[in-house]
């Protein structure tokens, strides 16, 4: 998996070379499970839309066609994800008994994922999608906390979008270029650290947060 996220350009070539127009399908397993299933958090996701925006500006693939169906296959993803959360997020809670379900989808991750819901809104919808692990989450942690379906629908729809037209676009626009196209890895070393930059900025404050406040214990 990790060599199929620094790789992604490769791996993708010989998708379409090998597999022809069903690479969109492919395409669209991927993107669905990464953010549909909570136990696939793993799966590439910002990398790979760039990698498949750089191939797509080749010829190798329509890039309409390459937008539409990404940008469903997350859109269908986030509501499966959602309707579960509502179901069984009660699992998830601090209080919950330990079952097999946790060997997979850690506590933490879903926690973190509701504080980030809890502190943006409706908004997090939206920037969780550009946000690793935590987009894969969020959804569940929404139908969890019960938001209103026509309105997490909503943020879904402008989130994918968003984060599609990023990603594909950049891809497209930026991929062939030759100092991108002959480094790949460290362009996908990049997109993959300034994804998770939010969420490493939310820890440190956190963390600095919670060093204060145990100083003010202290010193009580």
């Amino acid at each position: 998996m990790i060599d199929f996220l620094l790789h992604a350009d490769v791996h993708l070539r010989d998708l379409i070379q090998q597999y022809g127009t069903t690479t969109y399908a492919i395409l669209f397993a991927i993107i669905f499970a990464e953010t549909g299933l909570v136990v696939t958090p793993f799966l590439p996701g910002d990398s790979l839309l760039f990698a498949a925006g750089a191939l797509a500006a080749t010829g190798a693939m329509r890039v309409e066609v390459l937008a539409l169906v990404t940008a469903g296959a997350a859109f269908l993803g986030n509501m499966v994800n959602y309707s579960i959360g509502r179901r069984v997020s009660h699992m998830f809670h601090l209080d919950a008994p330990d079952t097999t379900v946790h060997r997979f989808v850690k506590r933490e991750y879903v926690q973190r994922a509701h504080q980030f819901f809890e502190k943006h809104g409706g908004r997090a919808v939206v920037l969780a999608r550009f946000v690793p692990i935590v987009r894969t989450f969020l959804p569940f942690v929404a139908g969890g906390a019960s938001m209103t379906y026509h309105a997490f629908m909503l943020y879904n729809a402008v989130g994918c979008a968003l984060w599609v037209g990023v990603c594909v676009g950049a891809g497209y626009l930026f991929g062939n270029i030759p100092v991108v196209k002959d480094n790949f890895t460290l362009v996908a070393l990049g997109i993959v650290f300034v994804s998770l930059l939010p969420l490493l900025i939310e820890l440190v404050r956190n963390r600095q947060r919670r060093s204060k406040e145990s100083s003010g214990e202290a010193r009580a």
